[in-house]
């Protein structure tokens, strides 16, 4: 989504002054989120009317900054181009270091508040657009509540396909490993085609015997590029960044000629059991709400720890909004709570700042 600082730029006082913005708020106050329990997994309800106004602004500013332009959008270089955030201003408290680990280039996050705990992030963008730096507004924030990062540069697609992201978040995170990160202080987390390759990264090293992390965080994960999910057709209209019918031919460029059912591209296909704990958290009007509701089902009913969250009204991603909207910084205070209870974090911070070779 936009960079809060693009965001702000436009203006509140502009934002109200367009035609129909007041006839768009009154219809999104007025729908329903429904949401199913389970007595084992945390599914939280929601409701449009607890929904800040910044983000029924953010939502309308998304769809007319974003949206319309990536519509029938086929050209992969223009679809980073919209994708690309603004820049970032970094706080003075933190430190970013640029480093590779077992090869794969990356960043360091790291702040005074940093623990021993360290969050693997993996970057979202459709797999072919975006960057460690682009979603700084994250990593940084866990950063700051009490974690390392190390937000790896995967190679993108379509110049490096399937499974070239697979491949290089599995190098990184055992290089984390052979660098004496212990799997039980180690956790993952992704936003949307992030999200996704998060689970396909965990499911991978199942498959390979190497130790899983603590505890996943998942934020609008991209899990089924065959697009299957009644959501893309349903919340088409209403999502704020993508159009339905799009999901399917973007997949592609990630895709080549896989299918987009192997479970290593897309998770939702696969066996969920033995993962570690499982964070969600998506919005209820987005296209790809069902790539998250439907995986959190699966990982239910193959007896994985799942919480799942489905919030009103924000668009995707819009915990890069951290600076603009109040469920940004929510989503990821649950986050970093969920995180740091499953690697048994300690109460005291501040093991300083440490050198990465």
């Amino acid at each position: 989504m936009p960079s809060e600082s693009s965001f702000l730029k436009c203006g509140h006082r502009n934002l109200f002054a367009q035609k129909g913005l007041s006839v768009y708020l009154a219809k999104r106050l007025e729908s329903v989120v429904p949401v199913s329990t389970d007595g084992a997994t945390r599914f939280l309800r929601t409701l449009p009317g607890m929904a800040s106004l910044q983000a029924h602004l953010a939502v309308w500013f998304t769809k007319w900054r974003v949206k319309r332009r990536l519509k029938g959008c086929r050209d992969y270089r223009v679809a980073r181009a919209i994708l690309r955030p603004l820049p970032y201003k970094i706080p003075a408290s933190v430190r970013i270091t640029s480093s590779p680990v077992n090869g794969i280039p990356g960043e360091w996050v790291e702040s005074p508040n940093s623990t021993d705990a360290l969050v693997l992030y993996l970057h979202g963008g459709g797999y072919f657009g975006c960057s460690a730096e682009t979603h700084r507004p994250i990593t940084v924030w866990f950063a700051l509540h009490g974690f390392h990062v190390f937000a790896p540069n995967y190679r993108l697609a379509p110049e490096n396909p399937f499974p070239a992201a697979v491949d290089d978040a599995v190098s990184a995170y055992r290089g984390l490993l052979a660098n004496g990160h212990s799997a039980q202080r180690l956790v993952v987390a992704g936003d949307s085609a992030g999200g996704g390759l998060a689970l396909s990264l965990m499911l991978a090293l199942r498959a390979a015997g190497t130790p899983l992390p603590a505890a996943a965080a998942l934020f609008s994960p991209w899990t089924d590029l065959a697009a299957t999910g009644e959501s893309i057709r349903t919340n088409a209209a209403r999502c704020p960044m993508f159009n339905g019918e799009d999901i399917g031919p973007s997949a592609r460029y990630y895709l080549g000629n896989a299918d987009p059912r192997n479970p290593l591209a897309s998770p939702f296909y696969a066996d969920l059991s033995g993962l570690p704990p499982l964070l969600i958290h998506v919005g209820a009007d987005e296209t790809l709400r069902d790539d998250s509701t439907r995986v959190a089902e699966k990982a239910r009913a193959a007896g994985v720890f799942i919480e799942l969250k489905i919030w009103p009204v924000v668009p995707h991603a819009w915990q890069l909004a951290l600076q603009i909207l109040p469920e940004a910084r929510q989503s990821l205070r649950e986050s970093a709570e969920f995180l740091h209870r499953h690697t048994h974090a300690q109460s005291s911070a501040g093991v300083g700042l440490s050198q990465h070779a």
